[in-house]
């Protein structure tokens, strides 16, 4: 419906009409209707009745009753930004000392900006829009958090810079004020390595090309390498040129846990990955403060493991729900052998699978189109130029379904042992969390200093990560983290203005933010805060 202005001319005078006109089809052609007429234009105008049956009509319209309140009574919205994440993790930063030792750090290089703001900022976009320091000085503009309003895209540039030159001083003092306030001593530490590829085709001191776990050779990468505590806690982490074996990370990290935090006695727990000669040795030939060990074996390299581990008898002792564990000892060495029967039992339907499909290919198509494939290979065996099933190597492959073996110098039992070993999940965890939350990969930084602190910015992140996702598994509270993220994310501070006052509105708790408010020790803002 529309209001028209219906034109008539009666003795050389023109008058207008206002008339509710209605649109609609007839067989498919468009067509008009008049609903009513409302009287001469002129005469309603002056008469003030065409105000009133606007008025009267807009009460069931509620777009004009909020327009006609904004013209009314004063009210205007001003801005719209994101507060729930800033709310939660300024809390957890401020937990963790974090302000105060970042600015201590800081005293002595005379910024004309708050660098421990900006490093807050910084990690906080990790957690909540990953990506380059460029996308995040405009995403910034987007957040209501204390502080931000001044931060400058130079700022984000040069706090990386700063974060890199002090890194070790805010490692050693972070690790220090962790103990305090947990009043935990450092006894099992978790260490594993990935690699952090960058869009910087020049190789430097730092940026070298090396085994690419992101496929990309390419392209010059840096290697990470962190160690966590029993509860999945960050303790350290070291950057290393991209071309550093994992193995040699591996033994740099030791050699930093024993030097720099001067620790009791730690039991490193590692993959299999990790495990050499060189690896040993690290682990056995430290003096002072012995480092005691467990090692996941690779069962079908290690020729021990695999002709003489695994092929002991003795029985198996139940530890826990899918895992049974026995003891082995070669020599003065000990193993630990752990069995899973639900994998077990996966591993050998796979293998029947493999050779079910192997049985048919081997007759319809013949053998030589099958000896390239790794899948069949294995299962293959090749005499006088035939090819078969090699029913001996399928019976070796039976005796490694659903096992994983350890070896150890602890004098742990075997079940302590293997529930120690599986807690290296978290390291897992962490570092999916760091391809997938906190994308630390990849980096768009030209040179090693902003690299390297774009590299510390996430792990300050993880801290605040794993902060809250302890804190909500104590609190039962059963949601995933992308969940989370997006509940928080709604909770909008909203910024009207009314007859000349500005207030800040927040909006509803949706989900689980009320939760993690509480999880967090922070007590929601109240739906209306006056600013002036």
């Amino acid at each position: 419906m529309f209001v028209r202005v219906k034109r008539s001319v009666q003795n050389d005078v023109t008058y207008e009409y206002l008339q509710i006109v209605e649109s609609f089809r007839d067989l498919g052609k468009p067509r008009q209707r008049v609903i009513a007429t409302l009287g001469k234009r002129d005469l309603l105008v002056a008469s003030g009745s065409l105000d009133g049956l606007l008025q009267s009509l807009a009460k069931f319209s509620e777009k004009l009753r909020v327009v006609e309140a904004i013209r009314t009574q004063g009210i205007g919205a001003r801005s719209s930004k994101v507060w729930g994440p800033a709310l939660i993790f300024d809390r957890l930063w401020e937990n963790q000392g974090l302000p105060e030792v970042i600015r201590r750090l800081a005293q002595e290089r005379k910024f004309e900006f708050d660098p421990e703001r900006v490093a807050f900022a910084m990690a906080l976009q990790r957690l909540c829009c990953p990506g380059s320091d460029l996308q995040g000085s405009g995403w910034l503009k987007n957040i209501e958090a204390k502080g931000f309003e001044g931060i400058e895209l130079q700022h984000l540039y040069r706090t990386t810079g700063f974060l890199s030159e002090v890194r070790e001083d805010l490692e050693r003092k972070l690790f220090n004020r962790d103990r305090d306030i947990f009043t935990q001593s450092l006894d099992v530490v978790f260490i594993d390595t990935t690699s952090i590829f960058t869009y910087c085709g020049q190789e430097s001191k730092w940026r070298m090309r090396g085994y690419s776990r992101d496929h990309r050779p390419d392209l010059p990468q840096l290697v990470l390498a962190v160690c966590v505590d029993r509860n999945g806690w960050p303790v350290s982490w070291e950057v290393f040129p991209g071309n550093t074996a994992d193995r040699k990370a591996f033994g740099v990290m030791i050699k930093k846990l024993r030097e720099r935090f001067r620790i009791k006695r730690v039991i490193i727990v590692a993959d299999r990955g990790m495990i050499s000669k060189g690896t040993m040795d690290d682990l056995t030939g430290c003096e002072g403060a012995p480092y005691g060990y467990i090692l996941g074996c690779r069962m079908r390299k290690q020729k021990e493991v695999k002709e003489e581990v695994l092929s002991r008898g003795g029985r198996y002792a139940e530890v826990a729900d899918n895992l049974k564990v026995k003891e082995v000892w070669v020599n003065d060495r000990r193993y630990i052998v752990c069995l899973n029967e639900e994998e077990a039992a996966k591993d050998a339907a796979a293998r029947e699978s493999i050779l079910d499909r192997l049985g048919s290919l081997l007759k319809d198509k013949g053998s030589k189109s099958l000896v390239g494939n790794k899948g069949f290979a294995r299962f293959l065996k090749i005499q006088r130029g035939a090819v078969s099933i090699d029913e001996e190597a399928v019976k070796a492959d039976a005796r490694f379904d659903g096992k994983f073996v350890l070896t150890t110098d602890t004098e742990l039992s075997a079940e302590e042992v293997a529930k120690t070993y599986k807690g290296l999940w978290r390291v897992e965890r962490i570092f999916r969390e760091e391809k997938s939350t906190l994308t630390v990969r990849p980096l768009f930084h030209h040179r090693d200093d902003t690299s390297i602190g774009h590299i510390v910015a996430s792990f300050l992140a993880l801290r605040l990560e794993v902060d809250l996702h302890r804190r909500i598994e104590e609190r039962n509270i059963g949601v995933s983290w992308p969940d989370l993220m997006r509940d928080l994310a709604q909770v909008h501070a909203v910024q009207v203005e009314l007859d000349g006052h500005r207030y800040l509105l927040r909006t509803d708790l949706k989900g689980v933010a009320y939760q993690a408010f509480s999880a967090a020790g922070v007590r929601p803002p109240s739906p209306v805060t006056p600013l002036s």
